[in-house]
């Protein structure tokens, strides 16, 4: 009896533990995101991004130049998996994420990500969040 008991109990715990998991085809393409466009102007072109965890997401940023701006989402990024940035066609593979990309002029990157934590996080470049530059991820 103790062992059907045992044995009823640890398959309880699997079931339990089974809505837990991501759902998402991470061998497929990502979603895009629409384009986040730092304007010259001090401004975002989206404030607002809805994600899910578990799916694949292509987010892409671009700066208009003028001044030079670090796009910030620490949060967003710790709680992610980082596949890989791109910048000019050129790849770089974080293993450990990061926290933010510098535009020092004007120009294109490229983050391919999983959120693997619901939650809201914002993205932001740090001293301009009152004059417009900052937004959130969603993500459920």
């Amino acid at each position: 009896m103790k062992f059907v008991t045992t044995m009823f109990v640890v398959g309880a715990l699997f079931w339990v533990d089974a809505p837990a998991c991501a759902e998402g085809n991470l061998a497929s393409r990502p979603e895009r995101l629409e384009t986040l466009v730092l304007g010259s102007d001090l401004s975002f072109s989206v404030k607002e991004y809805q994600l899910s965890t578990g799916e694949y997401y292509r987010w892409r940023i671009q700066s208009e130049g003028g001044e030079e701006f670090m796009v910030r989402a620490p949060d967003l990024f710790r709680n992610a998996w980082i596949e890989q940035v791109v910048i000019d066609d050129v790849e770089l593979h974080p293993g450990g994420g990061f926290y933010g990309i510098e535009f020092d002029d004007e120009g294109i990157a490229d983050v391919w990500f999983v959120p693997i934590r619901p939650g809201n996080f914002d993205f932001f470049v740090a001293n301009f969040e009152s004059r417009g530059m900052k937004g959130t991820f969603v993500v459920r």
